[in-house]
């Protein structure tokens, strides 16, 4: 079968009232649950009349219920579109507009302005999550036996949505065959086994908490230590009773700042994992100085689940994101697509059953982003070594990496632009030690505008996501350009490094 649901339940162990999830605060969810509950949600979602390929939105906090209707999303052949919670209402307005989805959960406070968002048409089914709310997801749950819905391996499993560098989020659509391959890669490439416990931390309306975390966790049969949100003496406290860690560098830097983590905390840990942005050496350095653990580094995106990764066993060299993974070609080409040596910095890009099928509605953008020979160009540069480490010098689409989230400056300019008082503006990345990265506006104001740095992060805070309003907002005469009018973003950088 071609249905990524059964190749997870493939790994669920024989006794199925082993423990999947153990809440840290004392709750526990069986893989007896998860067949249950899924099952329940799939002949919900039949009894509304979706059919194979509706969408399914939902944007809530943190919930084990998530997991179980991603499963009966992925059981019915429906498209999970998972949505950050920071999203503000006109960002909303887009994700529903484009994406069109048949059922949209949401939280309570959501739900309630409903009607107040941009947006052509309603979803003709909306729930809140929590149970005893009113319109609730749970009501719509059916008992009985529910039959897994067979598809090919190319059926759309997931919509998840990235900020794109003309302004726009480009709609991925990644297939039970991207998810599942990369899922079976990981856990051989980690040596996931049912004795793990992953501390599960993350959030999951992305790739890194839901389909890397939880998917090693689904074909090894293992357990998953669940804490909503990211605190770092809930995770020190939490590390003895672990196996594994999965986080963003962001995590490894607050951990370092907590005087309980010792050898001793994490002498249960089998390894540490990082991914989603670039983890310094000093941070590799000091964690395994702390801790006796030097971190995996991998890497991936949206687009392409997780590319390539620091061995567990073999040197995991620090500033590398480690080597390719099973059954995908990696390779790094010059602007005029031609193969590069050892070592010469070039374009990454990369080719396998990971890689997702395309741009939702978008087919022109998704031709420019795959070559005639279906590689897709990542945007991010680097080089090969002689023993096929890859590392990543920089990114080509100027994307900036803030605590593990992906912010385009195109995006941000935009809604800064349109206030009023502002010419125009330049946003940039600057480094920042909890952050890695921190989302800093240069600005130009109209002549006799008094506007302040307050008063448009304030604005940015009504229209976006929390995540993406600048940390900092400088206001200057006018922005350094090249010969032809492009704005020197380089020099920026350079000048306010140190900010």
């Amino acid at each position: 079968m071609g249905n990524l649901f059964s190749s997870y339940s493939k790994g669920f162990p024989e006794d199925l009232n082993r423990v999947f999830i153990e809440h840290i605060e004392g709750s526990i969810i069986t893989y007896r649950d998860l067949l249950d509950q899924s099952e329940k949600y799939a002949n919900g979602f039949k009894a509304l009349g979706l059919q194979a390929g509706d969408r399914v939105s939902i944007q809530v906090s943190k919930s084990p219920e998530v997991v179980f209707i991603y499963l009966a999303c992925l059981r019915s052949n429906l498209i999970f579109h998972p949505l950050n919670t920071a999203y503000k209402e006109k960002e909303l307005s887009f994700f529903l507009n484009d994406a069109k989805p048949s059922v949209f959960i949401c939280e309570q406070e959501v739900s309630d302005k409903i009607a107040s968002l941009d947006i052509d048409q309603l979803p003709s089914n909306i729930y809140t999550l929590l149970p005893n709310q009113k319109g609730t997801i749970h009501d719509i749950k059916v008992p009985g036996n529910h039959e897994v819905q067979d598809c090919p391996e190319e059926q759309i499993a997931a919509l998840l949505y990235s900020s794109g560098t003309t302004g726009k989020p480009k709609g991925i659509m990644l297939s039970h065959g991207n998810i599942g391959s990369n899922a079976h890669a990981l856990k051989e490439a980690w040596q996931f086994t049912s004795d793990d416990c992953l501390l599960h931390a993350l959030p999951i309306y992305h790739v890194h908490g839901l389909f890397v975390a939880l998917g090693c966790a689904f074909l090894s049969g293992s357990k998953v230590l669940w804490l909503d949100t990211f605190n770092p003496d809930a995770v020190v406290n939490a590390l003895p009773n672990c196996t594994v860690m999965m986080g963003v560098p962001t995590y490894y830097t607050r951990l370092l700042s907590n005087e309980k983590l010792n050898k001793e905390v994490v002498k249960n840990i089998r390894i540490f994992i990082s991914g989603s942005a670039p983890l310094l050496e000093e941070t590799f350095d000091e964690f395994y100085i702390r801790t006796g653990h030097e971190i995996i580094e991998r890497y991936g995106m949206t687009e392409t689940n997780i590319i390539s990764s620091n061995p567990v066993n073999g040197e995991r060299k620090s500033g590398t994101v480690g080597v390719c993974l099973k059954a995908q070609a990696l390779r790094i080409v010059d602007e005029g697509q031609n193969i590069l040596g050892l070592d010469d910095i070039g374009n990454i890009q990369v080719k396998g059953p990971n890689v997702f099928k395309g741009y939702w509605n978008l087919p022109e953008k998704t031709k420019e982003d795959f070559g005639t020979d279906n590689f897709f160009s990542t945007g991010d540069k680097g080089f090969l070594d002689a023993e096929g480490y890859l590392t990543i010098v920089g990114r080509a689409k100027d994307m900036i990496i803030s605590g593990g989230l992906n912010v385009y400056p195109k995006e941000v300019e935009s809604v800064i632009n349109e206030i009023e008082g502002v010419i125009e503006s330049a946003v940039i990345g600057l480094p920042d030690d909890d952050l890695g990265e921190k989302v800093v506006a240069v600005i130009v104001r109209k002549d006799q505008s008094q506007i302040t740095e307050s008063e448009v992060i304030s604005s940015l805070k009504t229209q976006m996501a929390g995540f993406k309003v600048p940390k900092k907002i400088i206001l200057i005469e006018e922005l350094p350009r090249n010969a032809m009018g492009k704005v020197q973003k380089n020099i920026l950088r350079d000048i306010y490094a140190k900010m």
